[in-house]
């Protein structure tokens, strides 16, 4: 698969099926992966991959956080208020999606259960924790979003969908304290990983870009 086509053929994928994705393959991801650059070669990342028993045991206790409202603490902070145009853009995105879905506004109920996927993994089998050290700062993040869009196109080169989501670190302790993460590591941020589910319509549903004349400002030439 060429570069151009990964990158518009990649898209995140809110429902797994149930079919397993080999060690094999993802060694292999991985492998390719870490071939992205980061500052000076320091290679900031250290990654933990969850499957199993392992991923169900997170799972479960995600799902029974969430339904019992427990607050969302990640390791790296939330936005707490977007520029306005990029609030705009979350809200077209939610309009857009829950519209193909076929949700209505006022339906709580829908639009929970369309919320509580996150939580659930959209039913992935494997989930990708990417964490560095704690004395490292937004530089090396920086390098984790270079990690982890390599890993999500080697892994379309692998016919492995993938759904990058804040919401997988949601509880972060769980995921510490099943796959023995060192306290000196910050969990940032996860990768789901899978085979789509092709007829669900949750993976139907491009969002929109903005024009490119809109994003790139260029002088000189």
């Amino acid at each position: 698969m060429d570069v151009v086509k990964a990158l518009n053929s990649r898209f995140t994928c809110r429902a797994f099926k149930q079919d397993p994705v080999t060690k094999e393959t993802i060694l292999k991801i991985m492998e390719e992966a870490t071939h992205s650059p980061s500052w000076a070669n320091t290679q900031p990342w250290e990654i933990f991959v969850a499957g199993g028993d392992a991923l169900e045991r997170i799972r479960r206790n995600f799902m029974e956080s969430y339904a019992n409202d427990e607050p969302i603490t990640p390791e790296i902070p939330w936005v707490e208020n977007w520029p306005s145009a990029m609030e705009e853009r979350i809200k077209e995105l939610g309009i857009g999606r829950f519209k193909h879905l076929g949700i209505s506004r006022d339906d709580k109920i829908a639009k929970n259960a369309n919320w509580r996927l996150n939580f659930k993994f959209f039913d992935a089998p494997l989930v990708v924790y990417l964490c560095m050290h704690e004395s490292l700062t937004e530089w090396s993040i920086f390098d984790l979003g270079l990690l982890s869009q390599s890993i999500m196109l080697a892994a379309q080169e692998h016919g492995v969908d993938s759904a990058p989501s804040v919401n997988l670190v949601a509880y972060p302790n769980f995921i510490r304290k099943e796959l023995e993460i060192p306290e000196e590591l910050m969990i940032v941020f996860g990768i789901a990983l899978g085979y789509k589910d092709e007829k669900s319509p949750q993976n139907t549903y491009k969002s929109p870009r903005r024009p490119i004349e809109e994003v790139v400002r260029t002088k000189g030439f």
